[in-house]
């Protein structure tokens, strides 16, 4: 996968609700109504990145799950890390 310039992951950040981007990885930020509700979406998330072999940096404290996306091997963000952000989204319901 070839790493993204800023101008190319601002202009895919268009297409998706609530991620932003730290020069290092997009990153959005999920609330969830209790703690059982988030992991419960930590786990149909960790089905659909192991299925495309790309894993997140990810917190979850009580409701709330913190995802971070960037392709390691390619040095930042790629097309692998929206693909992944736009299934996210879908698994999420947002």
């Amino acid at each position: 996968m070839e790493k993204l310039n800023d101008t190319q992951i601002e202009d895919q950040l268009k297409a998706l609700d609530g991620w932003g981007y730290n020069s290092e990885s997009i990153h959005k930020t999920y609330t969830f109504s209790d703690f059982k509700a988030a992991f419960s979406a930590m786990t149909r998330i960790a089905f659909e990145c192991e299925a495309m072999n790309h894993h997140p940096n990810w917190e979850n404290v009580y409701n709330r799950l913190t995802i971070q996306l960037n392709t390691h091997d390619a040095g930042g963000v790629t097309q692998l890390d929206f693909k992944l952000a736009k299934k996210i989204d879908e698994i999420v319901g947002t």
